[in-house]
């Protein structure tokens, strides 16, 4: 070391041959600069969604049929999540995602597993987003009879519809083709509902109580992204990523004009 810094050309040693562990040097931090050189030069996409209108309140959820569900909200009432526009509009649970732009490229499917738990006799969270193939942790939180009903649209997804007594804690599903979204309710409780987006990459957000997302890690390239809601028509934006930046992409839903008879 010189003035601070490793030297790492290779050297002769006595038997004219090269010393091995300035090589092995060179090569490990070669290895490590190729492997980090995607997350370093990788960009991402942030910004808000607001809803432009009237913002409904939303209705306290009656659970009095099932006196577990009603003894958990000793607070107040639960309230319903279709809608979730705070002040200014800014938008709750809407998934936004790239929706065209990596075609051909693939990503692994995560080995850690999503989770959606049954608390307090609703789904948490409201809104998420899976990769293909990627494991679901269904939970039962609440001591009381669930039944999970996904309702997926897309033939190779195959639809369960199983019962969670308060007993059985946790039930591990998948989808296996992409889809927005795949909507899961419970028959017991007809105001439960959550809705899950299944996508072949891991680029995917769903707004917070302030309206904002943010899509990390996207390589530099042209893309189009969604943003979904459950009672609002979809809206897409066409997006450029350049290298290691950050683009904006905000979004304006509403709801469609009434149909004159």
């Amino acid at each position: 070391m010189r003035n601070g810094r490793t030297k790492f050309a290779p050297t002769h040693n006595k038997e004219g041959g090269y010393n091995m562990r300035y090589v092995t040097k060179s090569a490990d931090f070669l290895l490590l600069f190729l492997s980090l050189s995607g997350a370093l030069f990788a960009g991402g996409i942030k910004g808000t969604v607001k809803y432009e209108g009237k913002v409904p309140r939303m209705k306290a959820i009656r659970m009095a049929a099932d006196p577990i569900c009603d003894g958990k909200h000793t607070q107040g009432p639960a309230r319903a999540e279709w809608l979730l526009a705070g002040p200014e509009g800014v938008l709750q649970n809407v998934f936004v995602y790239v929706e065209k732009g990596l075609e051909g490229k693939e990503f692994k499917t995560p080995e850690t597993s999503a989770v959606i738990d049954q608390r307090g006799c609703i789904y948490v969270p409201h809104v998420s987003g899976v990769q293909v193939g990627q494991k679901i942790d269904i939970l039962n939180s609440d001591g009381t009879l669930h039944n999970v009903h996904a309702m997926p649209k897309v033939k190779k997804n195959v639809a369960f519809n199983e019962a969670m007594p308060g007993a059985r804690k946790k039930i591990t599903k998948q989808f296996d083709e992409k889809e927005v979204m795949v909507r899961i309710k419970c028959d017991v409780h007809p105001w439960m509902g959550a809705f899950v987006g299944v996508l072949d990459h891991p680029f995917f957000a769903v707004t917070d109580k302030a309206g904002n997302f943010e899509i990390k890690g996207l390589p530099a390239g042209t893309y189009t992204v969604t943003a979904w809601h459950e009672r609002l028509p979809a809206k897409s934006a066409t997006v450029t990523v350049k290298g290691e930046g950050e683009a904006t992409a905000d979004f304006v839903l509403k709801r469609p004009p009434k149909k004159k008879n």
